[in-house]
């Protein structure tokens, strides 16, 4: 395709894009062209003197031949998209299981593989993490009630323990207006007012340890009208409960209490105020005690540590670098927390290591990995440094904090998840702030974005012409700006648009290949670039 075919495809379609000339003119793509018609015969692997790799994930590297090639063939360094991440390793019962990330390894004809990543807030095996912690309710609970919840029909083990002088009463209901969920609630008559304790309902026995707290919980109500009734523990070193107030709706009620034998027994003390009492969703269970402050900090290094060592020493001598610390800042360089941070509604990945051990966090994963591999080069890799000054800013001084502390970071990651309209004027501000720490320099998920909404819909010639020149301009930068000792590789988030993590369903188009696995103009253009070529 020739510069003004470009050129008057542009004009045909600026309708539907959705920037003016001026920005267009400013990236340059209105004075470039012809990347339809450049050399993609080349493997990329073999146009630069540093590392050119991919991201694969393991199903369509073994499945669909096309895609398997294009990474044995193009490329010579791969980073697996998940499958060396905490989530995909960590099992919940402690062990971890490396067998995905071994097969894939094992797969690739001995091309480098770079670690990524060891710690992150997201794709972690929260649930496991949060279980040890003791923070998470998704813990193992072990009811100690037998029917709680009355679901069976019958009271089984509840029963009265005092009645009022043979009185009062307590039985199983299914009258729907009284029962609090599911199908039936426990019924209490008691028929007169006096001391709690003249009416007592007494749960079975269950196993206590001393010193060991149990929460219980329940639903009550009255009939109508307004009561009271309190908890309390069977024995002579009987503990008691606070005075509940209860009211004609259905309101909960918990309570704590300290194991102080072997066996524990409930009661139920009704007798105060006379009245028709219902009771559901009756349960005990053993509180697991969090830990707090400086416990809970070394509770989650102690986390830390283990996965870090046990990850980094089964891949000794064969993963040469790793991703230590991924996306530790928020956009304004802040260091994330849980209230910096939003956890999407339903999500379960998320673990905020730096929300419990601040600016700690990175030294003690940098210190851990070291002394896991101290010939390993060690990373920091975070995303949008192109787009926030703040945050490049804020990464590169926290680095040299850690360098001062003596961590060994060799090396910063900048991901550049990026689009053919981001802005080149902060893209070589980036640049020329990385070249200037003397580390090693990494692009380490490239991606460019084409249709981002377009009328369009599809990746038009214009559009792939745009993705092509922002190609190219990443290489050139990152060669003007980074020295060539510094220079440690680009890797492109994948290989094909419809296995990319952005292809939103086949609405975006943001790699080098189509899913025919052609190479697209990016592809030429991005070739060009690193054979130095205009």
């Amino acid at each position: 395709m020739t510069k003004n075919i470009i050129r008057n495809t542009f004009y045909a379609a600026s309708a539907l894009v959705l920037v003016s000339c001026t920005k267009m003119q400013d990236i340059g793509i209105l004075n470039t062209g012809g990347y339809e018609n450049l050399d993609k015969s080349t493997p990329l692997k073999d146009a630069a003197a540093f590392p050119i790799g991919t991201a694969i994930s393991p199903t369509p590297f073994n499945n669909d031949a096309k895609y398997r090639e294009a990474v044995l063939r193009d490329f010579n360094s791969v980073t697996f998209e998940y499958h060396m991440k905490h989530g995909a390793i960590q099992r919940s019962n402690g062990t971890k299981d490396f067998t995905t990330a071994d097969n894939m390894m094992n797969a690739l004809n001995g091309i480098p593989v770079f670690g990524h990543t060891l710690a992150w807030h997201q794709n972690q095996n929260a649930s496991y993490l949060n279980t040890v912690l003791g923070l998470s309710s998704d813990a193992p609970v072990v009811e100690l009630i037998n029917n709680g919840t009355l679901e069976s029909g019958a009271l089984g083990d509840w029963g009265v323990w005092n009645s009022a002088g043979g009185a009062a009463s307590v039985t199983v209901t299914n009258n729907a207006t009284y029962v609090f969920q599911g199908t039936y609630a426990m019924k209490v008559v008691n028929p007169v007012n006096g001391n709690p304790w003249n009416v007592q309902i007494a749960s079975n026995a269950f196993p206590t340890v001393a010193g060991k707290s149990y929460r219980v919980s329940f639903n009550i109500r009255t009939e109508s009208g307004s009561g009271q009734m309190r908890l309390s523990t069977s024995g002579t070193d009987a503990q008691y409960g606070p005075n509940v107030d209860v009211t004609s709706s259905y309101q909960p009620s918990v309570w704590t209490f300290t194991g102080i034998t072997g066996n524990t027994r409930l009661m139920i003390d009704i007798g105060a105020v006379q009245g028709t009492y219902y009771i559901d969703n009756f349960s005990v269970i053993e509180v697991s005690e969090a830990p707090t402050g400086p416990a809970l900090v070394r509770a989650v290094d102690s986390l830390l540590e283990d996965y870090i060592t046990a990850t980094v020493n089964h891949f000794k001598g064969k993963v040469k670098a790793w991703d230590v610390v991924n996306e530790m800042f928020t956009d304004n360089g802040a260091i994330r927390n849980s209230v910096n941070t939003t956890i999407p509604e339903g999500a379960t990945d998320y673990f905020l290591w730096s929300g419990y051990l601040g600016r700690d966090f990175a030294y003690n994963a940098f210190k851990y990995a070291e002394a896991a591999d101290p010939a390993a080069d060690l990373y920091i890799n975070d995303f949008n440094l192109e787009y926030s000054p703040q945050k490049v800013d804020s990464l590169i001084k926290h680095v040299a904090e850690l360098k001062e502390r003596g961590a060994k970071v060799d090396g910063i990651g900048t991901q550049m998840h990026i689009s053919w309209r981001t802005d080149l004027g902060k893209m070589e501000d980036m640049f020329r702030k990385l070249g200037q720490t003397g580390l090693k320099i990494r692009i380490s998920e490239l991606d460019i974005k084409t249709v981002m909404g377009s009328p369009a819909g599809a990746p038009t010639d214009l559009l792939n012409s745009y993705q092509a020149a922002m190609a190219k301009k990443v290489v050139e930068l990152y060669v003007k700006h980074i020295p060539a000792p510094q220079r440690a590789g680009i890797t492109i988030w994948g290989i094909n648009d419809g296995n990319s993590w952005v292809s939103d369903g086949g609405k975006e188009f943001a790699l080098f290949y189509d899913d025919n696995y052609e190479k697209k103009p990016a592809y030429g253009a991005f070739l060009a670039a690193l054979l130095g070529k205009e």
